[in-house]
C-alpha cells in the first residue's frame, strides 16, 4: 500500500510545484495582499512548501518500501525506517523554512542558534536522542530481543528516537517469564546510565537455563542423574548440540576460553535435608517456561515409576 501512496504524493507534489510556479509568474491575484505581503507570494510559498513536503513524503514511502522489501529481517526494516524518518524530517524542516523565509543561509544560522538554546531547555529529550544514536551504533539490543532495562523486563517491540517500547514479561501481574499484557515505555536516555541485560541477541538468541529437583539422601544418585540427563537429551539433545556449535563459533571470536558441553548436564548440590539435582541446558528465552514444564513432567513421571530408587524429601524444612 505504501508504494501507491508514494506515487500519489509525488504526483501531488509535481502539481503543487507547477501551480506554485504559475502563481509566481502570472500573479493572478494582482494587488491583493495579506498584511504587508502580496497574496500571490503567500499562495506561491504555500504551494511550493506543500510540494516539498509531498515530494519528500513520496520519496520516503518509496525508498523505505524498497529497502524493507529487500531487508532480511523486521529488525533491520525497523532501523531503516527510523533512520530515514530522521533524515527526511530534517531535510523537510530546512527546505520549508528556506522557502518561507527565502534566506537559506539565515535558516542554517538560525537553526544553529535555536539548536544551541534547545540544548539547555530540552536536556532529557536530547539525552534520549543520544541514547537512540548509541543503540543504533553499539546495538546493545534491537527490536525482537528480550531485555531487562533498569527495572523493566520484556520483549522490545519498538525503538524510536526518544523511547524504547517493551512488551512486559513478569512484572507485578504474572511470574514464570510470562507476558503480563502491559506495554512499558523506557526513555532511551536510560541506556546511557543503567545496566542492560539481553537474554539472547541477534547473533546468538539462546540462554542457559536450570531446573532443580530435590530428592532424599536415600536416592540412588547415579540413577537419578542419568535419568534426568537422558530425558533432557531425548527432548533437547540434537537441537541443543546444533545450538552449541553456534555458541562455540561466537566464543571463538572473543578472548574468552570456556569449555561447554553440547548435551544437557546435571550438577549435584547438598541441601539441609535433601540433595538438589540441577539440570543445565540451552534454550531460546521465549521457550524457557514451556521447556521447563515439559522437562519437569517427563522427569517426575520417570522418577515415580521407580519409587524404590528415587525418594523425595519430606518435612518442615523443605
Amino acid at each position: 500500500m505504501k508504494r501507491p501512496l508514494g506515487y500519489v504524493s509525488l504526483v501531488l507534489a509535481a502539481v503543487a510545484a507547477l501551480f506554485g510556479g504559475f502563481v509566481q509568474a502570472a500573479t493572478p491575484f494582482g494587488s491583493v495582499a495579506v498584511g504587508d505581503t502580496s497574496l500571490d507570494v503567500v499562495v506561491a510559498k504555500v504551494l511550493l512548501a506543500s510540494a516539498v513536503l509531498l515530494g519528500l513524503n513520496g520519496l520516503y514511502l518509496l525508498v523505505t518500501r524498497l529497502l524493507v522489501d529487500r531487508s532480511v529481517s523486521k529488525r533491520r526494516a525497523h532501523d531503516v525506517r527510523n533512520l530515514f524518518r530522521l533524515v527526511f524530517g530534517a531535510v523537510a524542516l530546512f527546505a520549508v523554512l528556506g522557502i518561507v523565509t527565502e534566506q537559506w543561509v539565515g535558516v542554517l544560522f538560525s537553526l544553529g542558534i535555536v539548536g544551541f538554546a534547545v540544548t539547555f531547555a530540552l536536556q532529557q529529550p536530547l539525552l534520549s536522542l543520544l541514547g537512540w544514536v548509541y543503540i543504533m551504533l553499539r546495538r546493545p539490543y534491537t527490536v525482537g530481543d528480550r531485555v531487562k532495562i533498569a527495572e523493566s523486563k520484556g520483549d522490545v517491540i519498538a525503538v524510536d528516537f526518544l523511547a524504547t517500547t517493551i512488551w512486559e514479561i513478569n512484572g507485578d501481574l504474572v511470574s514464570s517469564n510470562q507476558p503480563s499484557g502491559r506495554v512499558v515505555t523506557v526513555p532511551n536516555s536510560v541506556v546511557l546510565s543503567s545496566q542492560i541485560v539481553t537474554f539472547g541477541g541477534e547473533g546468538f538468541p539462546f540462554v542457559w537455563n536450570e531446573i532443580s529437583i530435590q530428592v532424599s539422601y536415600e536416592t540412588d544418585l547415579a540413577f537419578a542423574c542419568d535419568t534426568i540427563a537422558a530425558e533432557a537429551d531425548d527432548y533437547l539433545g540434537d537441537q541443543m548440540a546444533a545450538n552449541i556449535a553456534r555458541y562455540r563459533e561466537e566464543l571463538s571470536e572473543t578472548p574468552v576460553e570456556l569449555e561447554v558441553q553440547d548435551r544437557p548436564t546435571v550438577n549435584v548440590a547438598q541441601g539441609e535435608s535433601w540433595v538438589e539435582l540441577r539440570l543445565r541446558y540451552l534454550v531460546h528465552p521465549r521457550r524457557g517456561q514451556r521447556v521447563k514444564n515439559e522437562l519437569y513432567r517427563r522427569i517426575l513421571t520417570r522418577f515415580n515409576e521407580h519409587p524404590d530408587r528415587v525418594g523425595f524429601p519430606v518435612g518442615r524444612n523443605r
